[in-house]
């Protein structure tokens, strides 16, 4: 039986959706499989957040920055786009049955020192871990067992 697929957007795959994929995966646990895309991927993950995750517990070093065209022909269960600019030009995916845009603002544009910089990674960083843990432990409480098998994938 294969997991369904969330997949998390945002324009450049290096902050945001980084972060949520990982916070994503750590609360759902194996019910599903997690990834993330960007429209225009940055080719990179941020240092920064690379840094706020590690705060966590979390390793991003082996993370890539992938574009969403590489999902385009994959069964998607969800997609999730973490920004406005990835939610206007996001195709539809192959047995997707749901679409949600929760926003957070970029903290690739934040200015300032150094650590006013990582501040505000870790200000995002923490609103996605709420709203992706939540998300996540639903999942895990209500994707279990039996009720995958009907899932649509």
């Amino acid at each position: 039986m294969t997991k369904p697929l969330i997949l998390v957007l945002c324009t450049g795959n290096s902050c945001r959706s980084q972060m949520a994929e990982y916070l994503l995966r750590a609360a759902a646990g194996d019910v599903v499989e997690v990834a993330s895309a960007g429209s225009d991927p940055a080719g990179y993950v941020h240092p920064l957040a690379i840094q706020a995750m590690s705060e966590l517990g979390h390793d991003l070093t082996g993370a890539i920055s992938k574009s969403l065209n590489e999902f385009k022909t994959q069964p998607v269960h969800v997609v999730i786009s973490v920004c406005g600019n990835a939610d206007q030009c996001c195709p539809d995916f192959p047995g997707e049955q749901a679409h949600y845009c929760w926003t957070f603002d970029d903290p690739a544009h934040a200015e300032g020192s150094d650590e006013e910089k990582l501040e505000q990674f870790r200000r995002i960083r923490d609103e996605i871990q709420r709203v992706f843990t939540a998300y996540g432990r639903g999942l895990a409480d209500g994707l279990m067992g039996e009720k995958l098998v009907d899932c649509g994938c």
